[in-house]
């Protein structure tokens, strides 16, 4: 890849379900000042970004989370759970996917809405099963709809800009002539919105993952990192807005309320078919959640061989040649969490996830930068800005467990999930957790 590819992929990667699944949610919680939520979010992810393309820079090579971890602090629990949580995150990822699918496909069908989620799962997993080369064309197709999709919202929708007051939240008052007093907009709302909106931004970490595959990887990682987080931002912020100028905050939350761009396209252009955005909404979640799936379940695999995980999960297909036992085990995950059955939660819940991880992996690059001999790499940050990605990743956390109008079970669930993981390394109790043996997951992944 060059510069130009790793930047596609990279802004495939993050465009989806993410913006797709909850920006509806997040314009319900915040009101018509969705677009700050996006903002704070955005300088989170842009901050870790810069992290993530020092490490790219200082290690091409395998540079995964859990990789740079054991290499800056050499604890071989913090290393397991830190690999484990991102695979963790990319199941509440693919929860929420599912959800956004079968509440699409429902809208469109009709019956049962656990029906829509079964049905959705079982394509995704024969996709997978059958081989890579039908996956990545199916992620093609996808992401040239999803990205279509999301500039033509945008198209239409800019007339609209303007139209209302930007600073009003869903606690706003006004008074008797209907006049805003107070937009009601707090910290801990908008940390709250931040940790939900968050998520649209995922995957931009996963760029590290085709360091091998890039021209120049040392000057190329982090400026492809930086540029798909810009241009990832442009689309959100640009969604943002159109979607409360187009239509009033509330009827996002209405009950069976058609999916928030198919809504913002009913009423910005009425010409169009109806179903349109339903059908290019499934696209944009199929995409992310084969993408998600695939990367699970190869890393699961990769784990394994290395004596991470239970040998069991190892196995190839003998025909496809596909890791099926890591697929079905996945899957069965996936619809335990997505029975949850709410977005917004399993949202968040991936959102706390990653906000621990990028916690962890911008301290490990404090301590490597301030290690003797540690060789710098060809894109250096100041230390301020790993330092400044603990707090604010450590700020969103706490302030979404402080927002009391947020959804209650996002912190339940992403606890749950980190002790399961951290009951997993005593049972297992892998002894071979090296530099080495990560850098091996991370490359047969």
């Amino acid at each position: 890849m060059g510069l130009f590819s790793l930047v596609v992929y990279g802004v495939g990667d993050m465009v989806g379900s993410g913006i797709y699944g909850t920006v509806g949610k997040a314009a319900g919680s915040m009101g018509n000042a969705v677009w700050l939520a996006f903002i704070v979010s955005m300088i989170a992810a842009l901050i870790t970004g810069l992290s993530y393309a020092c490490i790219a820079s200082r290690y091409p090579r395998a540079a995964g989370a859990a990789f740079v971890t054991q290499h800056a602090f050499r604890f071989a629990f913090l290393s397991y759970l830190i690999g484990l949580t991102v695979t963790a995150s990319g199941l509440t990822s693919m929860a929420t996917q599912t959800n956004v699918f079968a509440e699409t496909l429902q809208s469109i069908l009709g019956g049962p809405w656990f029906v829509m989620v079964l049905l959705f799962l079982g394509v995704m997993t024969f996709i997978n099963f059958w081989g890579i080369r039908e996956s990545m064309w199916t992620n093609l197709l996808c992401t040239a709809v999803e990205v279509g999709g999301l500039l033509f919202i945008i198209a239409i929708g800019m007339r609209y800009w303007g139209s209302v007051n930007y600073l009003e939240t869903t606690q706003a008052t006004f008074d008797d002539n209907g006049r805003l007093l107070d937009h009601g907009l707090t910290v801990p709302m908008l940390l709250g919105g931040a940790v939900l909106t968050f998520f649209s931004f995922v995957g931009f970490e996963d760029m590290l993952n085709v360091a091998e595959e890039v021209k120049e990887p040392r000057r190329t990682m982090p400026w492809g990192i930086i540029l798909a987080l810009a241009v990832v931002t442009v689309l959100y912020m640009s969604i943002a807005v159109t979607a409360v100028s187009v239509v009033d905050y509330r009827e996002f939350t209405r009950e069976k309320a058609p999916a928030p761009l198919s809504l913002i396209a009913n009423r910005a252009a009425p010409w169009l078919p109806a179903r349109t955005f339903d059908y290019i909404t499934m696209f944009a979640v199929a995409n992310s959640m084969l993408i998600n799936y695939i990367m699970g379940s190869r890393l699961l695999y990769g784990m394994s061989r290395h004596g991470l995980l239970p040998a069991t999960l190892g196995r190839v297909h003998p025909t496809r040649r596909t890791p099926h036992v890591a697929i079905l085990v996945l899957l069965v995950l996936i619809v335990v969490l997505a029975l949850v059955g709410d977005v917004s939660a399993l949202a968040s819940a991936t959102a706390l996830l990653l906000l621990f991880s990028f916690a962890v992996v911008n301290a490990a690059l404090v301590v490597l930068k301030l290690r003797p001999g540690e060789p710098p790499g060809g894109f250096e940050v100041p230390i301020f800005v790993p330092i400044l990605g603990i707090v604010v990743n450590a700020t969103l956390v706490v302030g979404r467990l402080l927002d009391q109008n947020a959804n209650p079970l996002a912190p339940y669930i992403a606890g749950a999930i980190l002790f399961s993981v951290a009951t997993l390394y005593f049972i297992v109790r892998p002894k071979e957790i090296t530099e080495e043996s990560l850098a091996a997951v991370e490359q047969e992944s």
